[in-house]
């Protein structure tokens, strides 16, 4: 069930908590005061900014207002409305002003007249408050209007809540139940928030109106299913008035706006277990494979004391061992090669001859360019170098001159855990970044000797200025990028074409998740490219996974400003905002509408298949991203 309040969708179709800070009364009657909590509540993040609206002579009796014979309580809460109170014409400035600071302007009607106020300023949908959950009159007249409702269950009883929800169900009213304990505050063995669960049966769409200490409880009513979340907001607990000292104020309030949206992102859907990519780069560092046990010939059949459990998880799972048991071996193995699924399923793909309208690779490490080279001819190799192969003498691996072009791309871990950041503010640190950058300007040098055809190749380098725990503001960005040019002017870039790689909003670094601030933005990227003259490595999986999480098209939003920079292409699939490294057509991407447009802006940009893994199995995930592509490049 789904609840449109404006054009926010609140229910099973969104996983967006809809959260209201409820301002009520806590302006104590100062129209200024209101004006602020409505700039607040939208900075912090709210979705909606709440206030009450009564006509006194409507909803007490008169002998009350008169304050004749009513306890002290009573006489008490009346004082405090009568001098809180709101006109009705401050209340179409309040909504005016949260419509200018886009953020909801609701309001709780406490009687009829105010219903029809509340209407002629155009709300969206009405609150009702827990003290009208039985009252059938006032439930009618908001029924009458069309409009949704939401409703606190708070000092109702069970058999009252399923009175009311089956009278609104009756008039056809669009609805959602909050579960509520109305004191203030409340304290925390009273709530019995696992009630929810019990509402969720009498009614689909929940939520929760809390007016306890602190943000956890609110916290874990997200947890539980709810919806919607309502809590009172002021800007000083101890301020006169029953409601402040049940309200939360702003860096609690923001708190616990920023803790519902992280709540959002982890809860997923329940529906299937997807390992991250994160965990998939744990599994194959931390987990077991099955290898070989000594060298074995093609045509032997596989026995147990073939086998051998070890790491690193590279290859087949432990946990199909068996399978490979009475195995006719299709290959030669050596000792402590991998097993993979093919050994047990069939062939192993292989390379074939491939046609694209553009330069193509393939990437390669030291360690396998033999190998590639004698399967494949492609028109470039990318080196990709780990830290340890900047130790290594290329001349060790390649022992003649090539006809293909070469490519490098420099580590992004260095030796002892420094990650590359050529935009860190720490100087030491970029130093260091600097110097191993100018190591890996000279080995591509060292490598151009074997690849003379290549007039100016090509370094991909994830220039880092990425953060641990959160984003950098704006104000910090535009440092880290001038120390980043600041960088870029300590090197000797003479005969080489320096290039940055498109980064992803939330990079793996140690199989861990971190933020990403730079070049991620197309405008922001275009900007820079102009202004440091530097050129692009867009690699389409990482900018896929930014449009996903800014909600921006790759094609029309993105590539069609950073392919005019683009000098070399990593293609490969994406999934949400950090599923990268898929295979081709296994993931999000729209390949055709992508290849059209980089056809007119960047025609002569070379590419390679950059598959996550791609390169086990004798290049098999390589050698199918190769033949999928064709059909687009």
């Amino acid at each position: 069930m789904n609840l449109k309040i404006g054009n926010v969708q609140i229910g099973s179709d969104s996983a967006r908590v809809f959260v209201i800070a409820e301002i009520g009364n806590n302006h104590n009657g100062d129209f200024d005061r209101a004006i602020q909590m409505i700039d607040l509540a939208a900075e912090m993040g709210a979705d909606c900014a709440k206030f009450q609206m009564r006509n006194m002579s409507q909803v007490y009796r008169a002998g009350s207002l008169k304050k004749s014979g009513d306890d002290l309580a009573t006489e008490y809460t009346l004082d405090l409305l009568e001098k809180f109170e709101l006109t009705s014409e401050q209340h179409f400035q309040l909504a005016a002003h949260c419509k200018k600071k886009g953020i909801q302007y609701l309001c709780t009607p406490w009687d009829t007249e105010s219903i029809k106020v509340l209407t002629k300023i155009g709300v969206e949908a009405f609150k009702v408050a827990s003290a009208d959950l039985t009252n059938l009159l006032l439930l009618e007249a908001l029924a009458a209007t069309k409009k949704p409702l939401i409703l606190s269950t708070g000092m109702s009883r069970e058999e009252e809540i399923k009175k009311t929800i089956a009278f609104l169900e009756e008039k056809k009213t669009d609805f959602a139940i909050l579960h509520c304990n109305s004191t203030y505050p409340a304290p925390f063995h009273n709530i019995n928030l696992k009630y929810i669960e019990r509402l969720k049966t009498l009614h689909p769409l929940v939520g929760y109106s809390g007016h306890e200490r602190g943000i956890s409880v609110s916290l874990a009513a997200v947890g539980l299913g709810a919806k919607i979340i309502e809590r009172h907001f002021t800007l000083d607990r101890n301020m006169e008035g029953p409601d402040h000292a049940a309200s939360l104020n702003y860096d609690d309030f923001k708190s616990l706006i920023s803790g519902i949206r992280e709540l959002e992102l982890a809860l997923g859907n329940g529906a299937k277990k997807i390992l991250s990519q994160g965990e998939l780069m744990n599994r194959e560092n931390l987990g077991k494979s099955v290898i070989a046990s000594r060298d074995l010939k093609k045509g032997h059949i596989l026995t147990s004391s073939d086998l051998l459990v070890r790491s690193p998880g590279m290859g087949l799972s432990p946990q199909k061992m068996d399978a490979l048991l009475g195995k006719v071996l299709t290959r030669d193995m050596k000792n402590e090669d991998y097993f993979f699924e093919s050994d047990i399923t069939g062939p192993i793909q292989h390379a074939k001859t491939y046609k694209f309208r553009r330069p193509w690779g393939v990437p390669v490490r030291y360690h396998d360019f033999q190998f590639y080279s004698e399967n494949c001819q492609p028109d470039l190799f990318e080196f990709h170098l780990s830290y340890s192969d900047m130790d290594l003498n290329p001349g060790d691996f390649l022992k003649k001159r090539y006809e293909q072009q070469v490519v490098v791309h420099a580590p992004e871990l260095f030796a002892g855990g420094h990650m590359m950041d050529l935009a860190s503010p720490d100087p030491a640190y970029r130093a260091h970044s600097i110097k191993e950058t100018a190591r890996v300007i000279e080995i591509t040098r060292k490598l151009q000797d074997y690849f003379p055809n290549t007039a100016k190749p090509i370094i991909i380098s994830n220039i880092g200025g990425f953060s641990m725990d959160q984003k950098i503001d704006e104000a910090t960005k535009k440092e880290y990028y001038e120390i980043f040019h600041d960088s870029l002017k300590k090197m000797d870039l003479e005969g080489v074409e320096f290039t940055v790689q498109t980064t992803a909003p939330y990079p793996w670094h140690f199989g861990g998740q971190r933020y990403q601030n730079l070049f991620l933005l197309p405008e922001e990227i275009a900007h820079y490219c102009r202004l440091f003259d530097i050129k692009m490595t867009f690699d389409i999986s990482h900018s896929k996974l930014m449009c996903n999480l800014y909600k921006i098209d790759l094609v029309q939003d993105y590539a069609r400003l950073i392919l005019p920079f683009t000098a070399h292409l990593h293609l490969v699939d994406a999934i949400g905002v950090d599923g990268e490294g898929v295979q081709i057509d296994e993931g999000e991407i729209d390949f055709k509408a992508l290849a059209r447009l980089a056809d007119t802006l960047a025609p002569k940009a070379s590419f390679i298949p950059e598959i996550w893994q791609g390169h086990k199995n004798n290049g098999e995930g390589c050698w199918i991203a190769l033949k999928r592509l064709q059909k687009y490049f």
